[in-house]
């Protein structure tokens, strides 16, 4: 789990850079248009997040034994959000997947700062990715 605390310690560094959630907003938008392209097998209604304002579809597929996620949203804040349990969760196996804490994410004050919608919609990301997860 090393990596993944890195990876989350990274992220946190860098949304501690930013003074304001404005800026912070900026950083996960950026984060959002640097995600590789979707691959179109993934971009179908079966992998739809329901529930969300946007669309978000998010494909996981199992690599070498690790968890490889593809998203893709309509929505650039959301795309950003998406990008954030990427850059957490791809790469870990599915245990890993399952055990990894995500409340430092959700303590530092991202939900809170966003719309209700898009903040149920965090929930529903991460439930998702970790189920299929469990499924790879």
């Amino acid at each position: 789990m090393d990596s993944f605390n890195n990876r989350m310690q990274e992220l946190l560094d860098d949304l501690s850079v930013f003074d304001n959630w404005t800026e912070k907003y900026e950083y996960i938008i950026d984060l959002g248009r640097g995600l590789p392209p979707m691959p179109e097998r993934y971009r179908e209604d079966a992998n739809l997040i329901k529930g969300c304002q946007s669309r978000v579809w998010v494909g996981v597929e199992l690599q070498d034994g690790l968890v490889k996620v593809h998203a893709d949203s309509d929505s650039l804040i959301t795309k950003g959000l998406i990008a954030i349990f990427i850059r957490l969760l791809s790469g870990l196996s599915p245990q890993q997947v399952a055990q990894a804490d995500l409340s430092p994410l959700h303590e530092s004050g991202l939900r809170e700062h966003l719309a209700s919608t898009r903040a149920n919609a965090l929930n529903t990301m991460e439930q998702t990715i970790r189920a299929a997860a469990s499924r790879a």
